[in-house]
């Protein structure tokens, strides 16, 4: 199903990202989750997921009756306070999970963003960062969406 851009700790691979309408589907896996790369500059917000225990982009499920850009705006905020209806899309992640390899796509947005004080903990996720890419972070990153976000990055 392609050549592998990155793999995470768990086996997960990231296997393709397209630059495609908004509107296109894909007949051969389903779109279960919406990304955010935000941007400040140079620094990428990052959410420390306290289950998997990894720095991530903000994002999740889909929910019934949910547009891909409604859930990304939605997991946003809930995950770091950030409100943003201005998100641009950059692209469907294509993403072969370890679990019996299954294919599943994600929806992948990007904004130019200013941080705030809105952020409050919460049981997913504990903690955000701008990151420059260079300082060590307490814990790992998640290799996939750092890809991800680079691949998406407004130029």
């Amino acid at each position: 199903m392609g050549d592998t851009l990155a793999v995470d700790d768990d086996g997960n691979r990231l296997v393709a990202f397209h630059r495609v309408a908004e509107s296109t589907r894909f007949g051969d896996a389903p779109l279960p989750l919406a990304l955010v790369a935000a941007w400040h500059g140079d620094r990428l917000l990052l959410g420390f997921n306290l289950r998997r225990r990894y720095w991530e982009l903000p994002g999740g499920m889909i929910d019934p009756g949910e547009t891909p850009r409604q859930a990304a705006a939605r997991e946003l905020h809930e995950e770091t306070g950030l409100r943003a209806d201005d998100l641009d899309f950059a692209g469907y992640a294509l993403f072969l999970l370890a679990r019996g390899q299954r294919a599943e796509y994600a929806a992948l947005y990007t904004i130019e963003a200013t941080p705030h004080d809105g952020f409050v903990p919460n049981s997913e996720i504990g903690a955000i960062c701008w990151w420059d890419g260079i300082q060590p972070l307490d814990g790992r990153v998640q290799p996939l969406d750092l890809t991800l976000a680079r691949l998406a990055r407004p130029r």
